[in-house]
């Protein structure tokens, strides 16, 4: 008599949705690999041999945090299956409220405080309207990114808000959160500063916040109906959740980190300029479809997310390293950017079948 082979255990949804999100993120991380191979050994070849070394890493995690902060909060609506074409100018209004704030002789609390909560408003009335009016969220926020400048520009009365030095707390300046080399080593002295990199504080809070994002999407209610609106909004809805509250969350959570890159925003330059927001939004949403998000959503990973901002951010590096002109940053980064939608339009029509 026959006996029939022991059927294999069935993979759990759990075991099956983290080799799909470890999947996606492989991709991205490969290619960050690649982009670091390809620049540190041209720069070799050229006989600078900078790319590679700690004082290029410590300048290049820091240029990238400002956009991988924003682009967390984009991994969300992106996942749920919007976009948000008005970050780069609530970034932008986040950091002149904070810095209206200083030059008002405000606590620093307040100050970084209204910052942030101008940033969770923006992103509240964005959701707001895509829920009300429903209305493609391309069309809302690309409304919404031209009054989010006006505001910033009323608030500043067209010009640049510049706090006084002794306004600005040093932990918010250049010199404190975005600084490549903190002096002291904030994270303590002895042996903790030899085993853990000296990087900017600004780093590890972005860090932080992305460890912070990754528990709440694979883990609460919170991140199983974004995922579920992203993938199918219709049977979401039949299922029992409340999209148009969960679109108003997404946005409100979005607009929470866009508040927090505001505060990076102005510790770069350390001034409130309403227009320097211009354009970085296409910078974050570029982070985000590198990172191995679907823009029909359903699909992403904070960690693709990361690498996608640390490529974008070692292309730049790597181009300045070799004394390329800006055209050619933007070429290539145009191209990869293409690439990348393609192929989840690829991957997208695949399933299809």
């Amino acid at each position: 008599m026959s006996r029939e082979a022991p059927s294999q255990p069935a993979e759990t949804p759990l075991a099956a949705r983290s080799a799909r999100l470890i999947a996606g993120a492989l991709g991205p991380l490969l290619g960050l690999a690649a982009v670091i191979a390809f620049f540190a050994i041209a720069d070799h070849w050229k006989g600078g041999n900078t790319f590679l070394t700690l004082r290029n890493l410590h300048a290049t995690s820091v240029q990238a945090s400002t956009v991988a902060v924003a682009a967390l909060g984009m991994t969300v609506v992106i996942i749920g299956g919007g976009i948000d074409l008005s970050a780069g100018t609530a970034l932008a209004l986040s950091a002149t409220v904070l810095a209206y704030c200083l030059r008002a002789d405000l606590s620093p609390t307040i100050a970084v405080l209204a910052g942030i909560g101008t940033g969770c408003l923006c992103g509240f009335v964005n959701g707001a309207l895509v829920s009300l009016l429903r209305v493609v969220p391309f069309i809302i926020t690309l409304g919404t990114m031209r009054v989010f400048l006006g505001i910033a520009k009323f608030a500043a009365e067209e010009t640049t808000i510049r706090p006084a030095p002794g306004q600005v707390p040093h932990w918010l300046s250049s010199a404190g959160l975005v600084t490549p080399r903190p002096r002291p080593a904030w994270i303590g002295e002895g042996v903790l500063p030899h085993i853990l990199p000296n990087f900017a504080s600004g780093v590890w809070l972005a860090l932080a916040l992305a460890v912070l994002l990754a528990i709440v999407l694979r883990y609460t209610v919170f991140g199983r109906y974004v995922f579920a609106i992203g993938s199918n909004e219709a049977t979401a809805r039949l299922c029992g959740v409340n999209v148009p509250l969960m679109k108003i969350a997404i946005y409100t959570v979005s607009g929470f980190f866009v508040g927090i890159a505001g505060l990076y925003q102005f510790a770069r330059l350390s001034v409130g300029n309403p227009v320097s927001g211009l354009g970085l939004e296409l910078q974050v949403i570029a982070a985000v479809v590198i990172g191995g998000a679907s823009l029909n959503g359903g699909r992403g990973s904070v960690l693709g997310t990361l690498a996608g901002a640390a490529m974008m951010a070692a292309i730049q590096s790597g181009c300045n390293q070799l004394g390329l002109s800006n055209w050619t940053q933007d070429i290539v980064l145009g191209v990869i950017i293409a690439a990348a939608v393609a192929l989840d339009q690829l991957r997208q029509r695949s399933l299809a079948s």
